[in-house]
């Protein structure tokens, strides 16, 4: 569980990126070891954040859910360069799936297209021809039209659930301000370090 002062900084700087005009303040990067032991990283949409940690959404199929699947413990980026003075968030933990209910939830936000998308796509594998997604799509418009689209089996959610949080500021000369909080024996321990 996230203490009450990284959640509120968490929260206040993210809220600060969707009033700063950056085009996309949600952008997170995630980075995980695969099952080969390479590291990966890729940008998704932080979705959630509250006490509990850091959730995003995705298809279970893909390369970051194999990779989660074999180390759960994973890195995420967030970095606000419109924010004065620019910011960035850096958290680790082990990433966890959220349960059907909460996955079903969020589905149901998002617009009819994406969830289309979400029975179309088979992400991360290799598509022949950008024609065949597209004939996928027209499928699933078909047997979907007049009713609901329901999550599918495939897809959902993810919990990060931090034990390692770091604040960066930036500030002139390359002299940053970094916070870095760490769970230790259930409590959570904040040192400033050297930029």
């Amino acid at each position: 569980m996230l203490n009450r002062e990284i959640l509120d900084t968490l929260r206040r700087l993210f809220e600060a990126a969707q009033r700063s005009g950056d085009p996309e303040p949600a952008a997170m990067c995630v980075s995980t070891v695969g099952a080969d032991g390479k590291v990966s990283a890729r940008m998704v949409l932080l979705k959630q954040v509250d006490e509990r940690g850091l959730c995003f959404f995705t298809d279970y199929r893909s390369g970051k859910a194999q990779a989660i699947a074999a180390h759960a413990q994973v890195a995420l980026t967030l970095h606000w360069k419109h924010l004065q003075p620019a910011a960035q968030v850096r958290v680790e933990g082990l990433a966890e799936k959220l349960d059907a209910g909460e996955s079903d939830a969020y589905f149901a936000t998002r617009a009819r297209a994406s969830r289309i998308g979400a029975w179309a796509s088979e992400q991360s594998r290799t598509l022949p021809e950008r024609a065949l997604l597209e004939r996928k799509v027209a499928e699933r418009e078909r047997e979907f039209e007049g009713r609901d689209v329901p999550r599918p089996p495939h897809w959902g959610g993810y919990r990060v659930v931090p034990d390692t949080v770091e604040f960066w500021y930036g500030h002139a000369h390359r002299l940053n301000e970094r916070v870095r909080w760490e769970l230790r024996d259930g409590a959570w321990v904040s040192r400033l370090l050297y930029p």
